[in-house]
């Protein structure tokens, strides 16, 4: 069954890891092989126009797939507001690791038509970027904020125009930690501009950790768990100050919660 059509979706304790994960003593190898593979086929797909939104949900399922087999555990929480919605919306979120770029399409696409704003050196990547460029991304180059701010706000009105849910992360850079003074309003000026919804998301995907050489391969370790939470759509008024901070509480809260101490939870498969 599709994550989507869960309001909460845990891996289910029954879900066993691979035979490579079992004899690997490394969880870098049993993780990266499969993604790798994922990533590859995807760009065989791409370069022939064929990496559609389905094939882009199928890869992100592998990638689910490759996480549970190397006993990473997947909460996904409030999913029930994505499908209340009744048009496209704005999805502002904390930024940690490249999990969520991987994770996100088969929890959202599902439900409503998404893309992400990215960063340009992404689309330039050998392989990957005809992946990313495949799935009509709104990208920005990091140098200009005024000129990027202009580009998100231009892409992004066209595609919310067309029903497509953008998925935006304000943070300047991935890290573990959040910090709200890094967290710029971005997302909530777009939001406002298009008269649409924000949809405030709290992640924690510190077990796919960033490289210090490579960001994207970086450590894996699977005893950490892999969270992701939606909140209740935010309308945004006057100058969106409000929502902002509203969708900083809303993470930080998440974040605050995910660091004490665990709380058990039913499990659904």
């Amino acid at each position: 069954m599709p994550l989507a059509d869960y309001d909460t979706y845990q891996t289910p304790e029954r879900r066993r890891r691979t035979l490579l994960a079992l004899l690997s003593p490394w969880p870098e190898l049993s993780f990266y092989l499969p993604v790798v593979g994922v990533v590859f086929r995807s760009s065989f797909l791409a370069v022939r126009g064929r990496y559609d939104a389905a094939a882009w949900v199928a890869a992100s399922m592998g990638t689910i797939r490759a996480m549970e087999g190397v006993g990473m555990r997947l909460t996904v929480e409030g999913m029930g507001h994505l499908r209340a919605l009744s048009g496209p919306a704005v999805i502002v979120g904390n930024h940690m690791s490249t999990l969520e770029t991987f994770v996100l399409p088969s929890i959202v696409q599902p439900v409503r038509p998404m893309t992400f704003v990215v960063k340009e050196s992404l689309i330039r990547y050998p392989v990957f970027g005809p992946v990313v460029r495949a799935r009509d991304p709104i990208v920005v180059g990091r140098k200009n904020p005024r000129q990027d701010l202009i580009t998100v706000l231009q892409g992004g009105q066209d595609r919310l125009s067309r029903g497509v849910s953008v998925v935006v992360f304000p943070q300047t850079t991935r890290t573990a930690r959040f910090d709200p003074a890094q967290f710029n309003t971005i997302g909530v000026k777009l939001a406002l501009r298009a008269g649409v919804p924000v949809i405030p998301l709290a992640l924690k995907t510190d077990a796919w950790g960033n490289g210090k050489h490579i960001r994207d391969f970086g450590h894996v370790d699977p005893s950490l768990p892999v969270r992701f939470r939606f909140g209740a759509p935010i309308a945004p008024e006057g100058r969106g100050a409000e929502a902002h901070q509203m969708v900083i509480r809303f993470i930080q809260g998440a974040l605050d919660e995910w660091s004490a101490p665990c709380r058990s939870g039913a499990t659904v498969g």
